[in-house]
């Protein structure tokens, strides 16, 4: 539950926070712990709202961590010195836990694991793995690598997408105000010269009067229409039946399939890295992947198991490309598998960027020429009757 409460911090004189707490009392401990005097405290509003909850920053966190380690700090000692500078109360309370958990004589990683909202199993193994060398910076690092290449790939596609998503967005927006507003308007001008027009005009000019006869009917049906249509597209058996289909496009399906493998290689590589065993690391990487890859995952896990090479039972189970298998086959001549496999993680992000770039060259003059097309058609429709009136007057 979330409490509003206004307070009075040394330093800050009187501030408004929102805490997440079990209780009002509980929301009054946390301000008194940080050295506040509490004014008052009230239940926060929980119904629908705008404002997103909010996420734990894990790499700022880890960045941070890494940065007091470095500095010669020991671990309790870091996490003091995190609590004290975080003004967020949602994180700091968190972080506080953390701290507790330490004090009482648990291991960081199960501290880790009683916050799974904020802390992902990978991130818990890699310090896990790290608790058994006695080198959590080294750990740190390659999570903090790992995931700023992962989050600069996603960022590379949501980049690409947004223009011709807004480009899109736009053209049916113009296209929808022509049909709705102003060919209703020109169609109650040619209602005595429609029948002398092209079968396109007296298409739009009859779409126009149905509009203007029956516009409430009609609104209330595309509200509804758009609801269901969005209800649908935001359920689970939707978006996996989606997937489904794109996989099964030659040219969107074989592009996917290598960023999946990009990131279950980059995923490996730093577990491998860790120290983590392979197939323990495939058993914690399948559940990052689609749901149709992972038992591929299982089957090359249990082929290793068998005695057989991590390339052969990768390629076996179509988990690498041609270039993937020769890089395996290296790493493991030289014994750096961990290393590899990033390798070919960075290889394959650089196959996908190259062909994002393209495909967004190709996509964007093609939705113009589209859009320019529907709502010129459009116009050219509309006034066609115009024209041809002043045609018969000549």
């Amino acid at each position: 539950m979330r409490y509003e409460v206004k307070a009075v911090l040394s330093g800050q004189g009187t501030v408004k926070l929102e805490l997440e707490a079990n209780s009002e009392e509980e929301a009054r401990l946390q301000v008194i712990e940080q050295g506040g005097m509490v004014l008052s405290v009230k239940r926060s509003f929980t119904g629908f709202t705008f404002k997103s909850k909010t996420t734990f920053p894990l790499v700022h966190f880890s960045q941070e961590l890494l940065s007091l380690l470095t500095a010669g700090l020991s671990l309790v000692e870091s996490i003091e010195t995190l609590v004290d500078k975080e003004q967020d109360a949602g994180i700091r309370k968190v972080i506080q836990d953390l701290l507790a958990r330490l004090y009482e004589g648990i291991t960081f990683s199960s501290a880790l694991e009683e916050y799974p909202h904020a802390f992902p199993a990978l991130y818990i193994s890699t310090v896990r793995a790290s608790e058994r060398t006695g080198d959590l910076p080294e750990a740190l690092t390659r999570f903090i690598s790992y995931q700023t290449q992962m989050d600069s790939v996603r960022k590379t596609l949501v980049g690409a997408s947004i223009y011709p998503v807004l480009l899109l967005t736009v053209g049916l927006l113009v296209s929808m105000f022509l049909l709705v507003f102003v060919v209703p308007k020109f169609s109650a001008i040619y209602d005595d010269i429609g029948s002398d027009l092209p079968w396109l005009s007296v298409l739009l000019i009859q779409w126009g009067q149905f509009v203007h006869e029956r516009g409430g009917e009609l609104a209330v049906i595309a509200i509804a229409l758009f609801s269901a249509i969005f209800y649908g597209i935001t359920r689970p058996k939707f978006k996996a039946y989606a997937m489904r289909q794109l996989w099964r496009i030659p040219a969107i399906g074989e592009n996917m399939r290598v960023y999946q493998l990009a990131r279950f290689y980059k995923t490996l590589g730093m577990l491998q890295r860790g120290g983590i065993p392979i197939t323990q690391a495939l058993d914690m990487v399948s559940g990052l992947l689609q749901p149709h890859f992972r038992p591929s995952v299982e089957a090359a896990a249990k082929h290793i198991r068998e005695g057989k090479t991590i390339s052969s039972a990768m390629e076996m189970e179509g988990l690498t490309t041609a270039v993937g298998n020769r890089m395996l086959r290296v790493g493991e001549r030289t014994g750096l598998m961990g290393d590899m496999m990033e390798r070919i993680g960075n290889f394959h992000d650089e196959e996908i960027a190259r062909w994002v770039e393209w495909t967004t060259k190709l996509i964007e003059p093609i939705l113009m020429a589209v859009i320019g097309i529907v709502i010129g058609g459009i116009i050219i429709l509309m006034y066609m009757p115009i024209f041809d009136l002043a045609g018969s007057i000549n």
